[in-house]
């Protein structure tokens, strides 16, 4: 937004500055002329002259000076060459305003949703990591029409300009293509720290990348909290769960993870990042809110996260067969996006400094959930089972009695009201990546 604001001011600047020029050399020009109408002698600086005469039927101009005697005749083309360098000049003038209007049009009255008034002392400067992204999207919206300023930073490794662009130019919203991996020096009252690849094949495409994502990153999202005095929400997962041997999982299970698999660049990532936050806690002082984030799903999901959601809804809407992993028979539940914004919010409000689930208990089999995809898709798709993917839980499902408790937080979008709203979005994302237009 800085950058915008900077560029518009040059840019007013130079049009300010070009328009004076050319006004005064038309002024200048203009009353040359007006003067060259007149048979009478006008009066230059000192004792020159300037005057008409007729000479065989020809008007001339004549400028003298009596003191040092010269006379020095000025021909007629000289003038009109001098007209048409002013039209000239006018007609630069008009293309300038024309440009000038194109660019007001574009970007000052842009139209941004109704945004509700804070005053400097309920008004909150909030940092959110990963804010381009998916979850990261929904929470800047939301925080943005509650009259908070947002600043937003993102690699765009999974995240897109897209999703917030419809905050471009807000006086309250600010961008940064950052990798949080270098330190980053803002001044801010909290901090979402989303940012992390979430889906198998995002983290495993860099394991590395991602492990410093999630331990570097935080630390340094954690020293910037400890400078400003922060508060901070770290985006954990279900994944510190494993594949677990309890169930439903609670904050107090610690977890059975394979360290040295496929998942585990994630699963072990982030881990340490909650052991990151709670180190800072106890020997800093730092305010820190840790969400254990199970499966969530809903409209700006990426295409190709290939994550069960969007995988069966793509591979439906282009009637292409579904795959499942597996025998099917394992487990999962499933979260509207905005009902974990909501949870998010709730949390770093709170008191609660203990890890929370958030999450909906609500469980389902992965073939009944490509089943009910079918049937609000439409249509005859066949699935076929395919090998298991290594690591892959076999059961998910939260304890959310630490949430009800503490955050009076609990789950109200519906699975067929969620998918529905999900579906209407692909919908459009697959005649998009089809190649057809979309209005």
């Amino acid at each position: 937004m800085r950058n915008s604001t900077r560029t518009k001011f040059l840019i007013f600047g130079l049009v300010f500055v070009l328009g004076s020029a050319l006004f005064l050399i038309w002024e200048d020009k203009l009353k040359l002329s007006q003067s060259l109408k007149s048979d009478d002698d006008h009066l230059l600086p000192g004792n020159l002259k300037v005057s008409f005469e007729n000479n065989q039927n020809k008007k001339s101009l004549k400028y003298s000076d009596p003191d040092i005697g010269y006379d020095v005749p000025v021909d007629p083309a000289v003038i009109t060459r001098l007209q048409g360098d002013l039209n000239f000049a006018n007609e630069r003038i008009k293309l300038l305003e024309e440009k000038l209007k194109s660019f007001e049009g574009g970007r000052i009255s842009k139209k941004y949703p109704d945004v509700k008034f804070q005053n400097y002392r309920t008004k909150k400067r909030i940092l959110i990591t990963g804010g381009a992204g998916f979850v990261g999207s929904h929470l800047v919206d939301k925080l943005m029409l509650m009259g908070h300023e947002v600043t937003v930073v993102d690699n765009f490794f999974t995240g897109r300009k897209e999703n917030v662009e419809h905050w471009f130019g807000h006086p309250n919203f600010e961008i940064i293509h950052q990798d949080i991996v270098t330190p980053l020096f803002v001044e801010v009252d909290e901090i979402y720290h989303l940012a992390s690849p979430a889906s198998p094949p995002h983290y495993m495409f860099n394991p590395v990348k991602t492990i410093k994502t999630n331990t570097i990153g935080t630390i340094n999202m954690l020293g910037l909290a400890k400078r400003v005095g922060a508060k901070i929400l770290f985006a954990s997962t279900s994944e510190v769960y494993g594949d677990p041997e309890v169930h439903p999982q609670s904050e107090t299970y610690w977890g059975h993870v394979n360290p040295i698999g496929p998942r585990a660049c994630y699963d072990e990532a982030k881990r340490v990042g909650e052991t990151l936050c709670y180190a800072y806690a106890r020997h800093e002082k730092l305010n820190v809110r840790v969400a254990r984030i199970f499966n969530t799903y809903g409209p700006r999901m990426h295409m190709n996260d290939g994550r069960v959601v969007s995988n069966f809804i793509i591979q439906a809407l282009r009637n292409e067969t579904i795959t499942v992993y597996g025998l099917g028979n394992q487990t999962r539940s499933f979260q509207y996006v905005s009902d974990l914004v909501d949870g998010l919010m709730a949390l770093m409000n709170s008191n609660y400094t203990l890890p929370v689930n958030l999450g909906n208990p609500l469980e389902h089999t992965i073939l009944e959930f490509a089943t009910i995809i079918k049937s609000l898709v439409g249509g005859e798709h066949a699935m076929k089972l395919t090998k298991a993917v290594e690591d892959d839980p076999q059961r998910r499902k939260p304890d959310i009695k630490r949430a009800k408790k503490y955050l009076d937080w609990e789950p109200k979008v519906s699975l067929n009201e969620g998918l529905k709203k999900t579906i209407e979005y692909f919908t459009i994302e697959v005649k998009r990546s089809d190649g057809h237009k979309v209005t």
